[in-house]
């Protein structure tokens, strides 16, 4: 059944009154929010299923009145898109074929109430969108910072300022870490807010108050700006700032600047005196052992090459007197002396007394060497022998400073005379004759060897190493007569002699076989065991004739008488007979 013309005729003016009755309608509650970021594109897509017999669609938001603002319009048969003559959204706008509405730079002016409008021949739907902005503000940073903030006293310490946020933000301060709350005298804080006509962000500002304590010296003081955005309550921290916070000295304090824990005579020693202020005190007075009045110095008070007088209590205080501080330095000190010292010389056999005598201001060690070895026992002589000359070194430390040793030297020079002895053997050839000649002396004799009568000097000789003043002077000689050797020693003290007489070397004259192999040599031997015996049986002989002859002296002794009666009767006999042929001729 075909609808009368006239009824088709009446659709258009339908579908305006429809329009015109939705635009007086009441804005509905939005129950769809779109969050969009400042300066971003916000996009809203329609909320309304397309119906059939679509004819357009428009958007339009709301103004606080209620009076609805037409942004876009789109027709569903022509396909064209118009954008109405909004000044806030001129080219900014863009309207999907799916009726999604995008704006462009989002500002806070943009969050409003948005509807979307279908409209067919029959009716008029409508969505609405509520467009909220969020705007992240800076980070907060603390201005106007004090230069210092002193206790007792109530001072501005800064103002944090956060900028551009949307919606308005909120500060709080901390004190490491902690939220400080607001306390009369003591912490006061002031929060104002400031937004920007043009752009409608607001900028915070929080002024602080505070009133410091010694232990804030170290404080970090930091703020924080809580803001709403698109995902919920978010917080921006600022960096920390420390204050120096001036408080006055209760404490003064000396000390002793030392190369080292301990002092010794000859270190530098510097005295500091400090107050435990913010700022510190500059000016202090010292007190020195023996000076009446304090000497007005900054914090530090020098003393060069102390010595052992500077032991004593040592004071500084504050200018005023007020506060004062002690402390006591101990100088240490080291004295040898060594009797006696340096270079000595004595004779041998004399006595030498040695002393080595320590003054400290603590026990010490004390030390002897000689020649760069330890001795066990201080050194001690009753009477001198070469072996006791050399170096000696007394040494003292004391063990709990530290560089502080002593040491001093002794040496000993032992002088003495030349003395001699000469000694002589056969060697075992039987062909020569060692002699040597034993020196004993200080400083070393220079020793010479001559034959006496001929007054020849012998230069071939060996000498042994001087120790200890000895030393030993050898010659090996064959003489072929009796000899004597004179061995002369001299050194600065003297000169002495020494004579040694030496037989001549006996020599056997025998012949010597050419041949002197290994088959005549047992007849040498029994040649030489038949002289030996000869020589054995003529001693013999020899000693049986001295017997027999001694046997004969002894009996001609008692005869002697006999003897002499019985020869004068042969001489009588004899003239007798002399007589008896004279007569007879």
């Amino acid at each position: 059944m075909m609808e009368p013309r006239a009824s088709r005729s009446l659709r258009p003016l339908l579908s305006l009154l429809l329009l015109l009755g939705a635009l007086c309608l009441p804005p509905a509650l939005g129950l769809y929010t779109v969050n969009a970021i400042y300066g971003d594109t916000i996009t809203m897509p329609c909320r309304l299923e397309v119906p059939d017999g679509l004819m357009f669609g428009k958007w339009k938001y709301e103004m606080p009145n209620g009076s609805p603002v037409f942004i876009a319009f789109r027709s569903s048969t022509k396909k064209n898109v118009q954008y109405d003559d909004v000044p806030d959204y001129k080219n900014r706008l863009s309207l999907s074929e799916n009726y999604t509405l995008s704006i462009r730079n989002a500002r806070i002016s943009d969050e409003k109430r948005f509807v979307c409008m279908l409209v067919t021949e029959d009716d008029v739907s409508e969505e609405p969108t509520i467009v909220k902005v969020f705007k992240q503000p800076s980070q907060p940073e603390i201005l106007h910072q004090a230069d210092f903030l002193e206790t007792e006293k109530l001072k501005m310490l800064g103002e944090c300022i956060a900028r551009d946020s949307y919606p308005e933000g909120n500060i709080t301060w901390y004190k490491n870490g902690r939220i400080l709350q607001p306390v009369e005298e003591v912490v006061v804080i002031n929060l104002q807010k400031t937004v920007d006509k043009s752009t409608g962000l607001f900028t915070m500002t929080s002024s602080l108050q505070y009133m410091p304590t010694k232990e804030d010296a170290n404080a970090k003081f930091t703020c924080s700006v809580t803001y709403l955005g698109p995902s919920g309550q978010k917080t921006i921290q600022s960096d920390p700032v420390v204050f120096d916070v001036h408080y006055p000295t209760e404490k003064v304090t000396i000390r002793v600047l030392s190369q080292s824990s301990t002092i010794k005579e000859g270190d530098n020693v510097t005295l500091e005196c400090s107050g435990n202020g913010n700022p510190p005190p500059q000016e202090f007075l010292f007190y020195i052992p023996g000076e009446t009045e304090g000497i007005r110095s900054s914090d530090t008070y020098v003393m060069a090459d102390v010595r052992r007088n500077a032991t004593g209590e040592y004071k500084c205080s504050l200018i005023d007197k007020s506060m004062m501080d002690a402390t006591t330095i101990t100088v240490h000190y080291l004295d040898l002396q060594l009797t006696p010292s340096g270079e000595v010389t004595k004779q041998i056999g004399e006595a030498l007394p040695v002393s080595c005598t320590i003054s400290s201001s603590r026990n010490a060690t004390v030390l002897w060497i000689k020649d760069n070895t330890r001795m066990q026992t201080s050194p001690s002589f009753s009477s001198l022998q070469y072996q006791d000359a050399g170096n000696y070194i007394c040494e003292t430390t004391l063990q709990e400073v530290e560089g502080l040793k002593k040491r001093k030297t002794l040496k000993l020079i032992v002088e003495g005379k030349p003395q001699i002895k000469m000694t002589k053997k056969t060697n075992t050839n039987k062909m020569s004759k060692t002699i040597v000649c034993h020196v004993e002396g200080f400083p070393k004799p220079a020793v010479q060897w001559t034959v006496t009568g001929s007054g020849s000097i012998i230069n071939k000789t060996e000498e042994t190493k001087y120790v200890n003043g000895k030393f030993s002077s050898k010659i090996v000689i064959a003489p072929e007569e009796n000899v004597t050797l004179t061995c002369t020693a001299e050194n600065q003290l003297e000169r002495t002699v020494t004579s040694l007489n030496v037989s001549a070397i006996s020599i056997p004259e025998y012949d010597e076989p050419e041949d002197r192999n290994d088959d005549n040599s047992e007849k040498v031997n029994d040649q030489a065991k038949l002289i030996v015996g000869i020589v054995v049986g003529l001693l013999l002989v020899a000693l049986v004739a001295g017997v027999v002859y001694w046997l004969y002296v002894k009996k001609s002794k008692t005869a002697s008488k006999h003897v002499d009666k019985d020869l004068g009767n042969i001489e009588e006999n004899k003239k007798l007979e002399e007589n008896n042929h004279k007569s007879e001729t």
